[in-house]
């Protein structure tokens, strides 16, 4: 009797463990699931066999060639397209003739007694005997019926619990004899249970059913995946284990290395060739492959570890599966449920929480927290917030799930019944994804103030100013089209703090959202006049005398972004002669990239020129920055401009103090010196720059990004305010942009990033400080390195990326190039 073995399933619900690999060639206990199959076979008799395969067939057959290593006679049958169950056979026809037949699912674990089922299909004189199987949950099975002699009486095909008439499931093992598959169509879709067997059922044909007593497991899912490794280890199932039990329950293969101080629990299998070093722990129901290094310290439970993986230090895995050739490096912890595919990173102390898959070729950056799917993402970040709030693709890393969950998280940290603000710019997906926000928002007992549309300086200025809890804005990523920005704001309208972004991290990587009663389902409501009351307050707050006898004449570029809700009525009001460009919402192009903007600029600078403008701006599309153009129609680097307007205000003023990131050149110390004022410096992150703008005494603050805060009206960077506040200055000193910037000594300062791997960045900026010997040192971010002659290099590594930003000004441009060179040189030793 010959045995047919199919083998040609995708196993889409294990990706992705299938993703690169077809389903029967998954190991189990180290060894393909359709090995145990054919071994099954092979031991009842079954030597000439016929695979049908399709999905990656050229895998499947490289690995069991002509099954002579197995003594076997394999014969491969290929479907160009799947046929189902039935045609799969119907399509090996030509080696089925003139003899029965048995057929076997080459993906699924079982240890069956098929020398006793062909004795009870020859008995009973059979046409088809069905394999059965008594299980606790028949709903994923077919279900059938047979009465006391075994015949069959009735099928249904995957029942709910209120069709459930029996616990005896369609096994997929048929015994047939060679006329069936005259009933069955060839080269057509037919399925044995759905489409063949009723028919014969209802002509009257002798089915039967096979009630098996032995272990039978469709390893179908990811649990059933981990649960067969611990059936073969416990033995509940009768199949080979290729090693030795050195131990009871211990079973090690061929050429593996165990320390005699590793800890072992058993049961539990170590592949061949495989290393555990002293003070690992595997505990019970873990497998290793063939190869795979478990590295001191690491702790591994009901872990399920394929081919070639390296286990770093201190790692904890817990009910997991790791894909072959993936290296998971040390402290990194991966919990219950996580499947990690072939070929991936995940860097040191990442966490990947529990039912986490991870696609294959990902990498997971060092200290990642992952709480969702990697799935078209090459990268799993190593925080969920970044320089710019939570940032990724859209409707790949940001989905409307995503802002549910997000949303929800916030809602978490927040009492009941505050009032938050949501806000967007002029994209589809921000409109999309608020929705989505504000749905989460007032589920979570949230008020909601939707301002719709507006700049992001109204939306922070409207939640500064109400006595709103917060607010959450939604913008598209500057510079990058595909990508959407989730900006969370506090009760001041500045971006959350580290320590409350860590308080909604750990409500977000816990899932602990709070939910509101029926009756405390939070309102939605849309404030009138949020635009014309920050206008109001802007003029009332900001200095303008001057202007309208100035004459100004200025060209603004609004940029097609929400600045243009705002700034054309705006400025008449002011009483300046304006000519605005890009004065419209575009919906095609929510952002700036380098190309656009410097388009623009160009064009900008034109107009200005052309029209005898005494300057220009342009803003971002969500009117937080501007860029600025002078007289001459040239632009003014943003280095320059904060120079410029540094110099105006400290003029005007006299006195206090301003805040400035330490990145920022040294000149501007000289500029705030010659006018009475201070400087303080401030770390590099928003958040520092704004936390220092709160301080009474602080007049100015810049960011040298195109940012600027005027506390006298706003405690965040507000774009339209900076303008206006120039306007002013402009106005009443009677000098151009370009002669302002004339009288300000020329910077010489020079910017290089270095990568750096997150393992060896804090022995980099050891060396660093090492390396400054006795000269001063300034740790207000990163390590600043001063020289006698006030020269200085600062060191600063990258709190979202692997790499370490470099700054050195010098009295000219050569000695900034060779301060830098040798600052760069240092931090590249000390990564070697």
């Amino acid at each position: 009797m010959k045995a047919v073995v199919m083998a040609g399933g995708e196993g889409t619900r294990l990706r992705p463990m299938t993703a690169n690999q077809p389903k029967p060639l998954l190991p189990v206990v180290n060894r393909p699931i359709m090995e145990h199959v054919l071994r099954l076979l092979k031991r009842h008799g079954f030597d000439d066999t016929v695979v049908t395969v399709q999905f990656l067939a050229t895998l499947i057959r490289n690995y069991f060639g002509d099954g002579e290593e197995l003594g076997m006679n394999l014969h491969y049958v290929a479907e160009e397209v799947p046929l189902g169950t039935a045609g799969s056979v119907k399509n090996a026809e030509e080696h089925l003739r003139g003899e029965p037949f048995i057929v076997i699912s080459g993906d699924a674990l079982t240890d069956i007694d098929l020398s006793d089922m062909v004795r009870f299909h020859r008995e009973n004189g059979a046409m088809v005997t069905i394999g059965l199987k008594r299980v606790a949950n028949p709903l994923e099975f077919g279900i059938i019926i047979v009465d006391e002699q075994g015949r069959v009486q009735r099928f249904l095909e995957k029942p709910t619990w209120g069709q459930v008439f029996s616990d005896t499931v369609n096994t997929g093992i048929y015994i047939m004899e060679p006329e069936v598959l005259d009933h069955v169509a060839a080269g057509e879709v037919v399925d044995w249970s759905g489409d063949v067997f009723p028919k014969l059922l209802k002509d009257g044909a002798p089915l039967y059913g096979y009630i098996a007593d032995g272990y039978w497991e469709d390893v179908g899912t990811h649990e059933s995946y981990v649960r067969a490794q611990a059936d073969v280890l416990s033995g509940k199932v009768d199949v080979e284990i290729d090693g030795f039990e050195m131990s009871p329950g211990i079973w090690v293969a061929e050429g593996a290395e165990v320390d005699p101080d590793a800890v072992l629990k058993g049961p539990l299998y170590i592949g061949d060739y495989a290393k555990v070093e002293a003070g690992a722990e595997l505990r019970e129901f873990t497998v290793l492959g063939s190869n795979v290094v478990v590295r001191s310290e690491a702790f591994l439970h009901r872990a399920v570890i394929h081919d070639n993986v390296y286990v770093g230090a201190s790692t904890n895995l817990r009910g997991c599966v790791i894909g072959k050739n993936t290296d998971v490096m040390a402290s990194a912890r991966i919990e219950e449920g996580t499947v990690v595919g072939e070929e991936c990173v995940i860097e040191s102390e990442a966490y990947l929480a529990n039912d986490i898959k991870v696609y294959p070729f990902k990498t997971i950056e060092a200290g990642a927290v992952v709480n969702t799917n990697v799935i078209w993402e090459s990268r799993g970040q190593r925080s969920l917030f970044g320089p710019r709030g939570v940032s990724g693709l859209i409707n790949v890393e940001i989905t409307p799930e995503l802002a549910v969950r997000l949303a929800s998280a916030y809602a978490t940290t927040l009492k009941k019944g505050t009032v938050v603000t949501t806000s967007r710019d002029v994209s589809r997906a921000a409109r999309t994804l608020k929705r989505a926000v504000i749905s989460a928002l007032t589920a979570g007992a949230i008020n909601v103030q939707d301002l719709e549309a507006v700049p992001l300086p109204v939306a922070r200025f409207h939640t500064s100013q109400t006595g709103l809890g917060g607010g959450i804005s939604l913008r598209t990523t500057p510079g990058d089209p595909q990508s959407v920005d989730i900006i969370f704001l506090d009760e001041r309208g500045a971006d959350l703090s580290p320590a409350a972004q860590r308080k909604l991290e750990r409500v977000f990587t816990r899932q602990e959202y709070r939910r509101a009663f029926p009756g405390e389902i939070a309102e939605l409501s849309f404030p009138s006049r949020d635009i014309e009351n920050y206008a109001h307050e802007l003029l009332r707050r900001i200095d303008t005398s001057g202007v309208a006898e100035a004459g100004l004449k200025v060209v603004v570029d609004c940029a097609g972004g929400t600045g243009s809700l705002v700034l054309p009525s705006l400025l008449g009001r002011i009483g300046v002669e304006v000519l605005t460009v890009n004065n419209r919402l575009d919906e095609a192009s929510p952002t700036d990239t380098l190309a656009k903007q410097m388009r623009d600029l160009q064009r900008l600078g034109e107009l200005v020129g052309s029209s005898g403008a005494d300057f220009g701006v342009r803003f971002d599309p969500v009117a937080e920055r501007l860029s600025i153009v002078d007289g001459n129609g040239e632009l003014v680097d943003n280095e320059r401009a904060l120079l410029v307007v540094l110099d105006l205000v400290a003029a005007e003023r006299r006195g206090g103090r301003v805040a400035l990131p330490v990145t920022t050149t040294r000149v501007a110390e000289q500029v705030a010196r010659f006018h009475g004022v201070e400087v303080q410096w401030t770390p590099t992150a928003t958040d520092e720059l704004t936390k220092a703008a709160m301080a009474d005494d602080i007049i100015f603050a810049a960011d040298g990004r195109g940012g600027f805060v005027l506390p006298e009206f706003s405690r965040t960077s507000d774009g339209i305010a900076a303008f206006v506040r120039l306007l002013g200055l402009v106005a009443r000193t009677k000098l151009s942009l370009s002669q302002i910037d004339e009288r300000i000594p020329r910077a010489h300062l020079m910017r290089r990033s270095v990568p750096t791997p997150w393992a060896v960045k804090g022995s980099v900026m050891r060396e660093v400080v090492e390396a400054a010997g006795e000269r001063e040192i300034d740790t207000t971010d990163g390590v600043r390195v001063i020289e006698a002659d006030g020269s200085w290099a600062l060191v600063l590594p990258d709190t979202a990326e692997a790499v370490t930003h470099l700054w050195a000004e010098g009295p000219d441009n050569d000695a900034a190039q060779r301060l830098l060179e040798e600052w760069a040189a240092v931090v590249e030793r000390a990564e070697g």
